[in-house]
């Protein structure tokens, strides 16, 4: 208990006397940063202590001066000449028209099959809430082969 009390004794005398100036650094592309640190505030303004401050970091960290050096993934990158590119388009363009093609003739065939499942009216759905649950997954098949049918045609418009 003596030994906490003169420890709390000493810290309080101290802890006054102890105190982290804030200092204003700007660098040679003047960025302005705020440090603690007196070992990296060497040349910097320290700042009145009456100011606010704010502690939140910042989002990205400052850029490098270093100019940037291409990978040599970058310049051995292959080239493909304007011609093998437009083959590789063209033949890009076939694959997903047969892929349209193939996923609108799965939408009307959903859409038929979400039709012929509407007509039907079981004995045990007295509830229309019965017959909306027995259409739910047809519904959802003519969902996603429409929602197929409009990415394909996005991607063959997106093409050169």
């Amino acid at each position: 208990m003596r030994k906490s009390l003169l420890f709390g004794l000493v810290l309080a005398m101290h802890g006054g006397s102890v105190s982290a100036g804030i200092y204003k650094c700007v660098d040679s592309h003047g960025r302005v940063t705020y440090t603690n640190d007196v070992d990296t505030a060497k040349g910097c303004k320290q700042l009145d202590e009456d100011l606010p401050v704010s502690s939140v970091p910042s989002l990205k960290p400052p850029a490098r001066s270093a100019p940037k050096v291409p990978d040599s993934s970058e310049q051995n990158f292959p080239r493909v000449s304007p011609d093998e590119q437009q083959s590789r388009d063209d033949s890009r363009r076939s694959i997903l028209g047969t892929e349209l093609a193939a996923e609108q003739k799965a939408l009307a065939e959903a859409e038929k099959a979400l039709a012929e499942q509407d007509s039907i009216r079981f004995g045990n759905e007295r509830n229309y809430q019965k017959k909306l649950d027995r259409l739910e997954p047809f519904k959802q098949q003519v969902e996603l082969h429409r929602r197929n049918v409009e990415a394909l045609q996005k991607e063959i418009a997106n093409l050169r």
